[in-house]
């Protein structure tokens, strides 16, 4: 009798927010198109993700995790892309530089093209028709044509993410990112106080780097950094046919992004994401909220890090503001005496969602109140605080109230661009890296 292919098992489990497809053909066509398809991520590349990963369980490195809440097919472009590089890198040079710390730099980019849905269903005056899914399933357009899942899609997310991991790897290790090049990232953008905050920075750095230019010091190394990619896996179908075995170990990865997470919605121990991703050596994240209690927590350790291993599994907080320094105290001090390592992430996104004038949006000072709040609880618990994890663009956009430069409720139409949730933009995610900057030295 021939064993179960492990990259199939997730099937015998209960599989949430899945799209329903009304040719199964057709998606049985696109996955055996996928899984003769490139990998677009390499497992060495993968590990060494690990590693750093581990460092910032440890307390001696910092992930940054930034980029849209759900990428489009339609600003796959090299500006948009460029763009948000160049924000999460300013972002990690304020971190390095004004908080003394590594940071390791992972996009919420090339394959972030779906989202899970509170409802299956969307009605406007009236008419009910299927949830955007995200690119990757559906169209935005409010039409009975464009809700249809398509299952085609899924070679249009794959193709934009490998265009996307060719930008990355040419902006990250062909000079773009040369630590030298500080005061161009911020040109064009200085009335803002977080960018003239940004200009002081990028003036010492300057100087540093003239101090050790003079004692001799090879600047080859600060030519390039290492970037990585994460997204939530979500499609099993997608996830499953870029799951590949490894020719070095005869492991599983999966091969679509360097890291992967497993949302509020689908962490169920006993569901088919939880099962896929049993599976693949790929450091995963888990969204946690507010209801968690240390039992689920566990029983997801159990099937997703049996062994313990150090920079495996990254639990991300996402309580709101209001809940946090209540609710995540309980969890730290569990996961402390359970003694299984896990880098600690906070999601102050998702928690503070509100609306206002028919927008969704979030406040700035609100985000930044669960930064400071989850920061807390790690310094009373004696735990580490090992990073953050934000929706932004390096557009100027207005989706986030408040920032140095505040933007009203009234502003909100001005540039409201994201076709899911709020984002920072430019400046105010900026000025969260200084905010958190200060945090890590306090």
């Amino acid at each position: 009798m021939l064993s179960e292919d492990p990259r199939q098992s997730w099937r015998r489990f209960p599989a949430l927010q899945q799209p329903t497809y009304p040719d199964e053909q057709a998606l049985r066509t696109v996955v055996a198109d996928l899984e003769q398809r490139p990998p677009l991520v390499f497992a060495g590349e993968v590990d060494k993700l690990k590693s750093q990963i581990a460092e910032a369980g440890r307390g001696e490195a910092f992930v940054l995790m930034g980029g849209d809440c759900a990428e489009t097919f339609a600003e796959s472009t090299a500006d948009h892309v460029r763009l948000k590089i160049q924000t999460i890198l300013q972002m990690a040079i304020v971190l390095t530089y004004a908080g003394g710390i590594p940071v390791v730099k992972i996009g919420r980019m090339a394959g972030q093209y779906a989202k899970p849905r509170s409802s299956d269903v969307e009605v406007r005056d009236g008419i009910t028709l299927p949830s955007y899914r995200g690119d990757s399933v559906n169209s935005h357009e409010f039409t009975e044509s464009a809700r249809v899942p398509d299952p085609t899609r899924l070679l249009g997310a794959y193709t934009r993410s490998g265009t996307t991991f060719n930008l990355i790897r040419a902006f990250t290790q062909g000079g773009y990112a040369d630590l030298r090049e500080v005061h161009a990232w911020n040109r064009g953008f200085t009335s803002n106080p977080a960018y003239k905050k940004f200009e002081q920075l990028a003036a010492q750095i300057d100087h540093a780097l003239r101090f050790m230019k003079a004692c001799g010091v090879d600047f080859d190394a600060l030519q390039y950094v290492d970037f990585y990619s994460a997204h939530e896996a979500l499609l099993l179908e997608y996830e499953a046919a870029l799951t590949r075995v490894d020719s070095r170990t005869n492991d599983l990865y999966n091969t679509s992004a360097h890291m992967v997470w497993i949302g509020e919605r689908t962490r169920d121990p006993n569901g088919a994401h939880v099962e896929l991703l049993s599976k693949v050596k790929n450091p995963i994240g888990i969204k946690i909220g507010a209801n968690a209690r240390p039992d689920d927590i566990f029983a997801l350790l159990d099937k997703l890090n049996p062994n313990g291993e150090e920079g495996r599994i990254s639990l991300i907080t996402r309580m709101g503001a209001a809940n946090i320094r209540e609710r995540l105290p309980h969890l730290v001090e569990a996961v402390k005496a359970d003694g299984r390592p896990i880098t600690w992430l906070t999601d102050p996104m998702h928690g503070n969602t509100i609306t206002s004038g028919g927008y969704k949006t979030r406040r700035f000072d609100t985000i930044l109140d669960e930064v400071r709040g989850f920061f807390e609880v790690h310094r009373e618990a004696g735990t580490v605080p090992g990073g953050i994890h934000v929706e932004l663009t390096g557009d100027d956009v207005t989706e986030v109230i408040g920032g140095s430069e505040p933007i009203c409720e009234a502003d909100l139409g001005s540039r409201y661009e994201t076709l899911v949730d709020p984002r920072l933009n430019h400046q105010q995610s900026l000025e969260m890296a200084f905010q958190v900057a200060s945090l890590l030295n306090g």
